[in-house]
């Protein structure tokens, strides 16, 4: 896993609880790494694992919320650090449903050899959009806070039903998202 991941993580920490507490959940993980990253690097999508588990140990949020609110902050981070990538979109949809062709083939470019997870689209109605999710990690939470923070940002009334697929392990999950009229 891209180490960019690691520093946003680690950044969120900081801003959301406390430079100790990102000290403290480095140190209680006791990390290959030494949770010594940088963004260019690669790590362990273990090491990624034991820091969420930390800091679910010492803030008492539980480990799916706090990677879900993660990948929300992740795409702030994106949105902010790229604008180019999501400001060519009209609406969530139109974002999510180009995911691979902007994001992922920039991803490719920066880092060569990333493992970035798969998406599959439905659309069977104007309305509704079935993203589905397949990695080699577990990280369905994390693609729930990315999709998140993208209705969030695009300002949009959107509801979000996921479907945990396969071994529920959180490698693959189905997301349907209903745009909501306006009343």
């Amino acid at each position: 896993m891209k180490g960019m991941v690691f520093t946003a993580f680690l950044e969120m920490v900081e801003e959301k609880f406390s430079l100790q507490i990102a000290d403290s959940i480095i140190e209680a993980s006791k990390l290959p790494s030494g949770g010594a990253y940088t963004s260019l690097g690669t790590y362990s999508h273990e090491e990624i694992i034991s820091l969420v588990v930390q800091l679910a140990e010492q803030t008492g949020i539980p480990v799916p919320d706090l990677v879900r609110e993660f990948g929300e902050y992740l795409f702030n981070q994106l949105a902010g650090g790229h604008p180019q990538f999501v400001n060519v979109n009209k609406d969530a949809f139109d974002f999510l449903n180009n995911v691979d062709k902007y994001i992922h083939v920039e991803v490719r470019k920066l880092y060569p050899g990333a493992e970035l997870p798969a998406f599959s689209y439905e659309s069977p109605s104007p309305n509704v959009l079935i993203m589905t999710y397949r990695s080699l990690r577990p990280f369905a939470d994390l693609a729930e806070g990315l999709i998140i923070g993208s209705i969030r940002h695009f300002g949009e009334n959107i509801t979000i039903e996921r479907t945990d697929l396969e071994n529920h392990d959180g490698t693959a999950s189905q997301f349907t998202m209903t745009k909501q009229e306006m009343a």
